[in-house]
């Protein structure tokens, strides 16, 4: 594993990002892909004692492309430049609560939750924060928690109650999310350190119940 390697390929490929260049430093890509997948492999590794709901997925297909999808952006740059993985049942966050992780340089994070949920999600998930916000308070006060978390991040927000809501409803800030998403961003030096995989696995425990909260939100 060496994390090191995959930052300064990040960083090149920020300064280089065009065909031309990249085609001529595939195989420095390609070190640096290898290098983030044993990464990811490691990280699976801890993660599953408490996940094992993950036991039958394949940890090296987990990690997201890196080329651009530019057909419908304005940003016609080829390539990301970061390198980041989903860990879900389901392979890759597919409208499912998960832990993700990101690798740039002086951008990293690891982030979880789930991402703008489908109106069927988003409504069950909202209906257990009113039904059981007491339990989300609990989660959320918890000193493991807050140790790596403050609040959701703001993604997308209603300006108002949603549909169905009073707007003093005791827990109407959390109901106005789309997406219901925590993270903790890491410096360049964190991510480079030999104790990053148990600093992020430490962070992945302290956020478990809050996907155990809204897994059962859209069971």
């Amino acid at each position: 594993m060496n994390l090191e390697f995959v930052l300064r390929f990040l960083s090149l490929i920020a300064k280089n990002n065009n065909r031309e260049w990249f085609e001529k430093n595939k195989s420095t890509y390609l070190e640096a892909k290898q290098y983030f997948e044993d990464f990811v492999v490691k990280f699976f590794d801890e993660l599953l004692p408490f996940n094992p709901e993950l036991r039958n997925i394949n940890p090296r297909k987990l990690p997201f492309r890196i080329y651009r999808d530019v057909r419908f952006s304005k940003d016609k740059r080829p390539y990301k430049t970061n390198m980041g993985c989903g860990f879900s049942s389901k392979g890759k966050l597919v409208q499912e609560p998960g832990y993700y992780i990101h690798i740039e340089p002086q951008k990293s994070f690891f982030a979880g939750g789930i991402y703008m949920p489908s109106s069927e999600y988003l409504a069950k998930v909202r209906q257990e924060i009113d039904y059981n916000g007491d339990e989300l308070e609990r989660i959320f006060n918890d000193k493991k928690f807050q140790h790596w978390y403050k609040d959701f991040e703001v993604v997308d927000k209603l300006k108002t109650a949603p549909k169905g809501y009073p707007k003093d409803h005791v827990h109407i800030d959390w109901l106005q999310h789309k997406s219901f998403i925590v993270s903790h961003s890491f410096s360049d030096e964190e991510v480079v350190n030999k104790n990053f995989i148990r600093q992020i696995t430490g962070a992945s425990i302290a956020m478990k119940p809050l996907i155990t909260f809204l897994k059962t939100a859209i069971a």
